[in-house]
């Protein structure tokens, strides 16, 4: 049979699919992929249960249950101070990653450049490549991974059509201050330049700091597609139930891929969020829920060779085990799992041109005493 090109550069199977397997196949604990294992909060499962059950199985609009939208309208003029209007500026989607890929696919066209910071999650650079646009890296350095913002601006072009920002970031649990926004802001300022941020990671924020998002920034905000997970929100990242928000001429032409590969998201699902989101203010305790869970797990691996690094947000946390082996990383984790039955991420992977910093990831988003075993183990190595 002839040969089919691919429309990306990478045939490689994702790491989490690869870690995730090994894990499973040897038992391993997994502090892998990026998910709870703990349930999401039993009202919102009651209000599934209750619509499943209640004649909300069809189709909902293609832009989302109006009610979500309003609701959603509401969470964030009382969490950002920005109104957005439920009918042009919001759209729900089957998970934030798939909201990433349409607005991309959306708006890039071929030839067109995108700017990514990496480490990055790693579906930025196919979806881009799928929509004929050109990535352009800026490749942040460990440990602090932060971003010189002049280099950023010499990189910028005249075919410059987007620039991808992640916060809180993934994988390297760092976070966007406000100087970061507006030195941004200052970048883009009389260019055509549009801003995709993602920030599923919006109420996993520790030490008191403030969500820099885009739509805090009304310059930035009139420019930006901001795209947000119910998913990592309320510990239910198996419903693939995300959404986003963008001014109504970015989000006409979101809508106008977000119709054609998924049309909409399942219905009885958005209504109980709906309800849910009135009634409870489940993500104002996120904060401290995780910071607990993150600091649980670093006092755990009190006398471990594994060296912390600073974690602001997410569910992640970076260890550099260079006291423990000169193993790149890809074969660290792999003997990790195998041998000790820990699951984790090489940092690597998440670059375009592979470095080695001997760092890994950890996701903590797990109960105490599954963190406590994984911690016993990890000590001992």
């Amino acid at each position: 049979m002839q040969h089919i090109p691919s429309k990306i550069s990478s045939q490689q199977t994702t790491i989490f699919t690869e870690m995730s397997a090994l894990s499973a196949q040897y038992n391993a604990i997994n502090l892998g992929q990026g998910f709870p294992n703990f349930e999401p909060p039993k009202p919102l499962l009651e209000l599934v249960n209750f619509y499943l059950n209640n004649a909300k199985n069809q189709y909902a609009p293609m832009a989302g249950v109006m009610a979500l939208r309003e609701a959603i309208s509401l969470k964030i003029l009382t969490s950002y101070n920005r109104y957005v209007h439920p009918d042009h500026e919001i759209t729900i989607t089957a998970g934030a990653t798939q909201a990433i890929f349409t607005a991309i696919t959306a708006l890039i066209h071929d030839g067109d450049e995108v700017i990514i910071f990496e480490p990055a999650y790693d579906s930025y650079r196919p979806a881009i490549e799928i929509a004929g646009g050109k990535v352009v890296v800026y490749a942040m350095e460990a440990p602090e991974f932060k971003i010189n913002w002049s280099l950023v601006g010499a990189m910028i072009t005249p075919m410059t059509k987007m620039i991808l920002i992640n916060t809180p970031h993934n994988p390297t649990g760092t976070i966007f201050k406000s100087d970061d926004l507006q030195k941004l802001s200052q970048i883009v300022k009389d260019t055509d330049i549009i801003i995709l941020s993602d920030e599923v990671y919006e109420h996993l924020i520790f030490e008191g700091h403030r969500h820099e998002s885009i739509l805090n920034y009304s310059e930035l905000y009139e420019r930006s597609i901001a795209v947000f997970s119910f998913g990592k929100t309320f510990h239910c990242t198996g419903w693939k139930v995300g959404y986003c928000v963008a001014p109504s001429y970015l989000m006409h032409e979101f809508r106008n891929i977000h119709q054609w590969n998924v049309f909409s998201v399942n219905s009885f699902i958005q209504h109980a969020l709906s309800d849910f989101l009135k009634e409870s203010s489940h993500y104002d305790g996120l904060p401290d829920f995780y910071q607990k869970k993150r600091d649980y797990f670093k006092n755990r691996m009190a006398g471990s060779k594994f060296q912390f690094l600073k974690s602001e947000g997410t569910f992640f946390q970076l260890c550099d085990y260079s006291n423990i082996s000169d193993m790149e990383d890809g074969a660290f984790t792999k003997e990790l799992t195998v041998k000790h039955g820990v699951a984790s991420i090489p940092l690597s992977v998440f670059y375009t041109e592979k470095q080695q910093n001997r760092l890994i990831r950890f996701c903590f988003a797990k109960t105490d005493d599954l963190l406590s075993s994984a911690a016993e183990i990890l000590r001992s190595i």
